[in-house]
């Protein structure tokens, strides 16, 4: 059976080669791949999908060890999974879901490895005002608060 990590110092040059980066590998208990990636700039393209199945192919035998692969791209519809993820989203519009249940969309300020920083707007009762009215603000979420972020698709 194909280890992660063979896989990972196996294919890692090349993913990074082609200015991509690993999102998640997963090996199944019958050697079935999941190869997971994302562009470090843009997006992903058939081509870079069909490029690392190939370049993959010459790094394992596919007869010695049995197994099957998928070379995919982080959904737009998946929440992040590594840091880079949240790096390259920095200043764009996300959908956060945080423990307790609250979501919101928001523009992601920061991101490090404790903690996010989002900017959304909320409706709130302001004093003096007989109407609620729209409220900026900018909070710090730790990671252990977040249940998930991902990316927010906007349909114009």
């Amino acid at each position: 059976m194909i280890k992660t990590s063979d896989i990972i110092d196996a294919i890692g040059g090349e993913i990074v080669a082609r200015g991509c980066f690993i999102v998640d590998v997963s090996v199944s208990k019958d050697n079935d791949i999941v190869l997971t990636i994302e562009s470090e700039n843009g997006k992903i393209e058939l081509d870079d999908c069909v490029s690392l199945s190939r370049y993959f192919e010459t790094r394992f035998d596919r007869e010695a060890e049995d197994y099957s692969l998928t070379v995919s791209s982080a959904g737009l519809d998946q929440p992040f999974k590594v840091f880079k993820q949240y790096q390259k989203a920095l200043g764009t519009k996300v959908e956060a879901s945080l423990k307790g249940g609250r979501k919101m969309v928001a523009v992601l300020e920061a991101a490090d490895q404790e903690s996010i920083t989002l900017k959304y707007s909320a409706k709130e009762a302001v004093e003096g005002k007989k109407k609620k009215e729209i409220v900026e603000h900018i909070d710090r979420f730790t990671m252990d608060q977040v249940n998930s972020v991902k990316p927010f698709i906007e349909f114009s």
